[in-house]
């Protein structure tokens, strides 16, 4: 018997995950339906999307001009984002978008018990309380679509016991064998060399600062109910085993496969089932001699050891977090700061922070809010 078509919204889908998304969907026709597509402001491959898979509703950013008129007569609706992943024709909500911006969608998709294929760090970081009471009150289910959260996931799958300890693993990013004094004269271009990933830029400055593996600490604690305390990073730079899980009597159970983002985003459109994509790469064991593992070095990467003191202390430190960074990278991105500037910044916005330790959504809002504006006037008060 057939398995039924899966309807579903793809948020961010003109980004790195959306794209990838959209190709996993061309390479299971009949799987699918796509009917709503978000993007920001290219609307020109939006445009495209829309006419191959030809979606009932529409969101891109409010800054484009002739946008609506343009997506309008393609037959299109617009319709914020928010009501597009609660819209009642949608099974399945992919956020692959990047920063705060998913927040808001990604609460709407738990409220109204939809799946939420996340690939959205900074909602579940900021948020994590918030959303996961949602997500049980309403019978929503997340579906992690990060690499690491995904193998995390299938590593679980059939365990009847809570796991010991979840060990996270980082390739190193571009900068894993550089000193700490040579990370000072790190150019934008070198940063957004990832040796492993083919990512947007925001999520390859913060994978080559080791900031994305923090975030990743604090949403896997929120995703598998574990303390920060019982998640270890480790490096591993050949990209094969994408995270492991420990148990009581010490068995370790890892999850390996190439490093291509389609795999883990198939795995949630399709989970419970797997499907064959012969799209998707396999391993060649002939190009492997050894897999390495090294603890990570928490001077060359302050940001790593600055989300992890952020995860531990909790409520509204995560949201700051995110927010100082997304400004931060923003600015290094826009050539206004060092590379190392990123985690001074950010530090001393989360020390001037006043945290509320179980924060509404409004109070969340506000912690953001406070946080860009706070890591702005360290600059100089201009937005990248």
């Amino acid at each position: 018997m057939a398995a039924p078509v899966k309807r579903l919204a793809v948020l961010g889908s003109t980004g790195s995950i959306g794209r990838q998304t959209l190709d996993v969907v061309r390479a299971l026709p009949g799987r699918f339906r796509i009917i709503a597509l978000a993007a920001g402001e290219n609307i020109s491959l939006l445009a495209e999307q829309v006419s191959e898979f030809k979606p009932e509703f529409v969101h891109f950013s409010p800054t484009v001009k002739g946008g609506r008129a343009r997506l309008e007569q393609m037959g299109c609706r617009v319709l914020p984002m928010e009501d597009m992943a609660s819209h009642p024709d949608v099974d399945v909500v992919v956020v692959a978008t990047s920063g705060g911006v998913g927040l808001g969608p990604t609460l709407a998709a738990a409220k109204a018990g939809k799946g939420i294929a996340l690939a959205n760090k900074e909602a579940l970081v900021a948020a994590g309380e918030i959303i996961t009471a949602e997500v049980k009150r309403s019978g929503a289910r997340l579906l992690p679509v990060d690499s690491e959260h995904s193998a995390i996931w299938q590593c679980l799958a059939g365990e009847k016991q809570k796991a010991r300890r979840i060990i996270l693993t980082a390739s190193g990013g571009p900068f894993r064998e550089y000193l700490v004094k040579e990370l000072a004269g790190v150019t934008v271009a070198q940063a957004l060399r990832h040796p492993s990933w083919q990512m947007g830029r925001k999520v390859t400055i913060d994978s080559a600062t080791l900031m994305n593996k923090g975030l990743e600490v604090i949403e896997a604690s929120w995703l598998f109910n574990m303390s920060v305390d019982d998640i270890r990073v480790l490096l591993h730079p050949q990209s094969l085993i994408h995270s492991m899980v420990e148990f009581i009597d010490g068995s370790v159970k890892a999850q390996l496969s190439c490093p291509d983002m389609r795999l883990p985003i198939q795995y949630a459109l399709t989970y419970p089932e797997r499907s064959a994509n012969p799209q998707l790469p396999v391993i060649n064991w002939d190009n492997f001699s050894d897999l390495t593992f090294a603890q990570p070095d928490f001077n060359k990467f302050p940001c790593l050891r600055l989300a992890i003191k952020a995860g531990k202390e909790g409520g509204t430190y995560p949201a700051v977090l995110c927010a100082a960074d997304e400004v931060a990278v923003g600015l290094f991105l826009a050539g206004r700061i060092g590379f190392l500037d990123i985690a001074r910044i950010i530090g001393r916005v989360l020390e001037g922070h006043k945290k509320i330790a179980h924060p509404t959504i409004e109070e969340i809002a506000a912690a953001d809010e406070w946080a860009r504006g706070k890591a702005l006037r360290l600059v100089g008060g201009e937005k990248p």
